[in-house]
């Protein structure tokens, strides 16, 4: 029952901090810490042109060993329409495959549990131009590699999460 317990309250403060870094308020170095009454000047929150284009992991693509969920802490915010690209090398004699699966839920994120995942991306359509993502609603996304039965997602840190925000909006 304890260890119930344990991960129960565990996923809640995961979702708690999904929360509170969806809505954090990427402003604050510039002395603007809750916008309230400071909606305008160069610091003006939430200001976005549209919808972007981002590779997940920049210019370290996809692959093994990186830490994919710091690297979407410190990239984000990400926002609904945003397109998330994976760019990964087909699997060859030196290169292992690689793949995207979303995952249905935080538990099967936590666990790595990859057994009603859906996949994105297969092994082999990384190249080129990548496999492209649209954030189409406000919701959790979690993201990771399906290859080895879930080892490069519990081994390797190729998972991660996102929960964009709506776009022009002022929490």
């Amino acid at each position: 029952m304890g260890s119930n317990f344990a991960q129960a309250l565990s996923a809640v403060l995961l979702i708690a901090s999904m929360v509170a870094i969806s809505t954090a308020n990427k402003d604050w170095q510039h002395g603007n810490y809750t916008g309230w009454g400071f909606n305008h000047g160069p610091y003006h929150l939430n200001k976005t042109n549209g919808p972007s284009k981002i590779v997940v992991g920049g210019s370290e693509n996809w692959h093994y060993g990186f830490n994919y969920a710091d690297w979407s802490l410190k990239n984000g915010p990400f926002y609904v329409q945003d397109t998330l690209v994976f760019k990964y090398n087909p699997p060859n004699n030196t290169t292992p495959p690689h793949s995207v699966y979303m995952l249905p839920n935080l538990w099967s994120f936590i666990n790595c549990d990859l057994s009603q995942a859906r996949m994105v991306g297969s092994p082999t359509q990384g190249g080129g131009d990548g496999v492209q993502f649209v954030l189409k609603s406000w919701q959790p996304y979690y993201f990771a590699c399906g290859e080895h039965n879930g080892t490069h997602c519990k081994d390797g840190m190729m998972r991660f999460f996102v929960f964009p925000k709506l776009r022009g909006w002022h929490y």
